[in-house]
């Protein structure tokens, strides 16, 4: 089944994306896959500390997740496959990628200003050749519209 990979956070590009990769799947027969990531948490001396942060990183990570596939049900009928990992923003997504090949597209948003973000810069980057899947970059300045009518 083609599956779109849609990395979220909580930025309005995330959700710009987020509904791309969802109106695509629902007119191509696929599916979803939403990725919240994890920064990994700087060191902290107590380690009981460190691991409350990691929990509410996490809880916060879930809770965005839940409202946003919620929402993508109620808009495209899709019920999205949910994952939640830590670790380095860029290695997750290709582990991700290498584990699943039925992934059509890597989904990501870009701001409507400034610079890219990390995960844009870097798969839009001089890796983007050897790639398993074609890269999609959802500008953050389309309208709700406008991404119905492109998707």
């Amino acid at each position: 089944m083609r599956t779109y990979l849609a990395v979220i956070d909580d930025t309005e590009e995330a959700a710009i994306a987020l509904r791309f990769a969802a109106r695509r799947a629902a007119k191509t027969g696929g599916t979803v896959l939403v990725l919240a990531l994890i920064e990994p948490a700087e060191f902290v001396a107590w380690g009981g500390v460190q691991a409350t942060m990691e929990d509410e990183a996490r809880q916060r990570a879930e809770g965005l997740v839940a409202s946003v596939s919620g929402s993508l049900f109620e808009e495209a009928g899709i019920r999205p496959a949910i994952l939640v990992r830590q670790g380095d923003p860029v290695q997750v997504v290709r582990e991700l990628l290498s584990e699943n090949d039925n992934v059509a597209a890597l989904v990501l948003g870009a701001s409507a200003t400034g610079a890219p973000g990390p995960l844009v810069s870097h798969f839009a980057g001089a890796d983007v050749g050897k790639m398993p899947c074609p890269v999609m970059i959802i500008p953050g300045s389309l309208t709700p519209e406008a991404v119905d009518r492109l998707s």
